[in-house]
């Protein structure tokens, strides 16, 4: 498998690992009185795996988004960008505008 599949499908599982945590959390606490909605209901263990599917979806590409923008460069390479080439600074002055009262 290439590298950056691996890279993908492991911040995956991460987030939808972080995303069950925060489900149970949200079930356990019982916030907005959920877990008395999802046991009293008949379809609440479809509507906490779709709350968890939802929920690993966002986290999911949340740690994707935050393991992309950890990522390092080598020490030895130096930085990856530089100064666009085609762009040349170019110094411009400032003249007052015209008096438009007359």
């Amino acid at each position: 498998m290439p590298k950056i599949f691996r890279f993908y499908f492991k911040n995956c599982l991460i987030g939808f690992g972080v995303a069950a945590a925060f489900v149970g959390g949200v079930l356990w606490f019982n916030v907005a009185n959920l877990w008395h909605l999802i046991s009293t209901s008949d379809v609440g263990l479809m509507a906490v795996v779709v709350f968890w599917v939802l929920n690993g979806i966002v986290f999911a590409g949340v740690q994707t988004g935050v393991a992309v923008m950890l990522m390092t460069e080598d020490e030895d390479q130096g930085p990856m960008s530089g100064t666009p080439v085609g762009l040349i600074p170019i110094r411009q002055t400032a003249t007052s505008a015209p008096d438009r009262n007359r």
